[in-house]
């Protein structure tokens, strides 16, 4: 190769790495495309000087703060898409996107493809209509940005707490914002009190869409932040941010409790108000509703048991065409109890005492009641009507919507978590688990409705 070819080469792979490398300076971030270029009082610069007037005046004005613009035809087409942050105001957003036409005409001179990001807003352009969820479009690089300065107290606590929070706050944004905006915190320790994150999409994607392209986003870059005290990526369709330190306007929509290690539990108490009222916590109120529940399917399994171990021997010489080596076959998937007693405790296996089945053994009625806004019926009556009914709603709406049958639609821990510790996530109405029974008269009806 002749050396002024090589010289060439060697330019031109630097100036392509170059656009991958992140700037943690030099506010705000351009980003130019390297396909085409217009010329100078071209119609592609007549058109994008056209939707320089009109884009930042729609987006302010719309309720989700985004739109999108298309002005002339291919091959001298722009499209555009503004965005602003879901807590800017209409004034700020304005201006905000005003100063990135600018601007971005300045630092991506006459490049047919280009975007700008600041703090609250984002703008692109390009020759080519990208939609939400397409992968045949022009590839728009992603940006990172980090803060490195290091947390150096509990680095791994702040690591899971912070996985924990960024995706409580993902969650947020898809499932629970038009905006497809969310903010959340949480507490930490003293070198760092709290923890801050935020994390949004483009209004037009659909709620998976939204947590498909943040989960894709963050699980990509969280562990290259290790233990920086701040960091963001921000691209066209998401971006998530995390800080020390307050960045957004207005309260956290998220919150979560500390992650420091657990205290010993107090001894049981009853702490009375001034008005006399009793005061639960979720985790009692779980205690109360689960452990009462297991004790009572303990018993009963044990007087059946009993009851049944009597008449075995009858009921093994009352079925010739069972060999006696199957009857004393002994397996862990049948805990240990051996298909004679089985049969002797089930009635030969008779439908009637059949509850229901699925693919990982008994199924209860955790459905029915709830249809029938009957759920209280199935909290320990010893607690009388001293229990704070709204906390053992939130419970069982939780595993409920735990047990869907479409697989997408069930909460991640985390977010199970969050929703335990904290009342300030609204829960989505839970649709049809997976596998129920339900009786009517002396018949047992089983339903399955399952996604795998």
């Amino acid at each position: 190769m002749a050396p002024h070819h090589l010289a060439v080469a060697v330019v031109a792979i630097i100036a392509a790495v170059s656009l991958l490398v992140p700037r943690a300076a030099g506010y705000p971030w351009p980003i130019c495309g390297t396909s085409n270029d217009f010329k100078p009082n071209s119609t592609y610069q007549a058109n994008l000087n056209l939707l320089a007037a009109t884009l930042p005046k729609n987006v302010s004005a719309s309720p989700t703060l985004y739109a999108t613009a298309v002005v002339g035809a291919v091959p001298e087409q722009v499209w555009a898409m503004g965005l602003c942050r879901g807590d800017a105001n209409a004034s700020s957003c304005l201006a905000c996107l005003t100063q990135a036409f600018q601007d971005l005409t300045n630092d991506c001179s006459y490049n047919k493809d280009a975007t700008i990001y600041y703090d609250p807003c984002v703008l692109h352009y390009s020759d080519v209509h990208t939609l939400p969820d397409d992968d045949t479009g022009p590839t728009t690089l992603s940006y990172t940005i980090n803060n490195n300065a290091n947390v150096t107290s509990d680095p791994a606590r702040f690591e899971r707490l912070l996985a924990a929070l960024v995706d409580a706050t993902a969650e947020h944004a898809a499932y629970n914002s038009t905006r497809r905006f969310a903010t959340g915190e949480a507490d930490f320790d003293q070198e760092f009190p709290k923890v801050y994150t935020l994390a949004q999409c483009t209004p037009d994607q659909t709620p998976a869409q939204c947590r498909r392209c943040l989960s894709g986003l963050i699980s990509q870059s969280l562990d290259g932040f290790q233990n920086n005290i701040g960091g963001r990526v921000l691209w066209v369709n998401c971006t998530w941010r995390y800080e020390t330190a307050p960045f957004f306007n207005g309260p956290a929509m998220v919150r979560l409790a500390s992650s420091s290690p657990p205290a010993p539990a107090p001894a049981p108490a009853t702490a009375a108000t001034g008005r006399g009222e009793r005061k639960y916590s979720v985790f009692i109120v779980v205690l109360a509703v689960v452990l009462p529940t297991l004790a009572a399917l303990n018993l009963v399994f044990c007087f059946c048991f009993w009851r049944r171990r009597r008449p075995v021997a009858q009921a093994k010489q009352s079925q010739p065409m069972y060999s006696t080596e199957a009857e004393d076959m002994e397996t862990v998937d049948s805990m240990m109890i051996d298909v004679s007693t089985l049969r002797a405790a089930t009635g030969n296996f008779d439908e009637s005492n059949k509850l229901g089945e699925g693919g990982f053994g008994a199924v209860y009625k955790v459905w029915e009641h709830w249809e029938a806004g009957t759920v209280a019926e199935l909290v320990d009556p010893s607690l009388g009507e001293s229990f704070p009914e709204g906390d053992v709603l939130r419970c069982i709406h939780i595993g409920l919507l735990c047990v869907q049958g479409d697989p997408a639609a069930r909460p991640v821990m985390s977010s199970v978590v969050m929703m335990l510790g904290t009342n300030t996530v609204t829960l989505q109405a839970p649709s049809k688990p997976g596998f129920f029974a339900g009786k009517s008269g002396t018949n047992t009806t089983v339903s399955a409705d399952v996604s795998l």
